[in-house]
């Protein structure tokens, strides 16, 4: 999405930098790892399929992505961007939904394993919901997770207050839900008190 093409997210623990080309290698060796691939129902790609799918995601207006760094991460500081950290995993939003364009699925990974269970999800997704809301007047959050997928399940639904909507037995995933009303505004604010928006350095 060309909209967050030039934006930068700053919380307490992560930073979000829009996903360019030079991120790609390091997302690329994360995506070789079945346990990743089986937690966001993804299909190994070439690293020329990468960078396509960068390109492709860059451009889509339907799909806004940003990279996660954090300065608790020493290792895979890539570029201008590895000023404020390494890179930890990747937070996207999806305008899938035909009948709702202000309804958008979200999507985290935090994919380094020292990384995990430090707050940076929470922050990450929190700052991603914010930003959703200021700057693309988003009404509804929903997200897919996988039945096996413990952590992510306890965030959203314990954390961020996503409801169930549906099961899917086929597919081993659960649907929740999220409408945008004042106690969500309010728990956002919390968690993330001195956020910022600045453009891309």
């Amino acid at each position: 999405m060309k909209a967050n093409s030039n934006v930068v997210i700053k919380g307490q623990k992560v930073v979000l930098v829009p996903y360019k080309p030079e991120h790609v290698e390091i997302y690329h060796t994360w995506m070789t790892d079945p346990f990743l691939q089986e937690m966001t129902a993804s299909e190994p790609l070439t690293l020329e399929e990468e960078y396509d799918m960068q390109k492709s995601w860059f451009e889509d207006e339907k799909k806004c992505t940003f990279i996660l760094l954090s300065p608790v991460f020493e290792g895979n500081r890539v570029g201008s961007t590895g000023i404020w950290g390494g890179m930890v995993g990747d937070v996207n939003l999806f305008f899938n939904d035909h009948d709702d364009p202000q309804s958008a699925e979200l999507e985290l990974m935090v994919a380094e394993p020292s990384a995990r269970r430090q707050g940076l999800g929470i922050e990450a997704a929190m700052l991603m919901m914010r930003y959703a809301i200021t700057s693309l007047h988003v009404t509804t959050f929903t997200a897919k997770i996988s039945l096996n997928n413990t952590p992510s399940l306890v965030l959203f639904k314990d954390k961020l207050g996503f409801h169930e909507v549906t099961v899917s037995e086929v597919f081993q995933e659960v649907t929740l839900a999220r409408p945008c009303d004042e106690s969500l505004n309010r728990l956002l604010e919390g968690g993330t008190d001195g956020w910022t928006l600045s453009a891309l350095e």
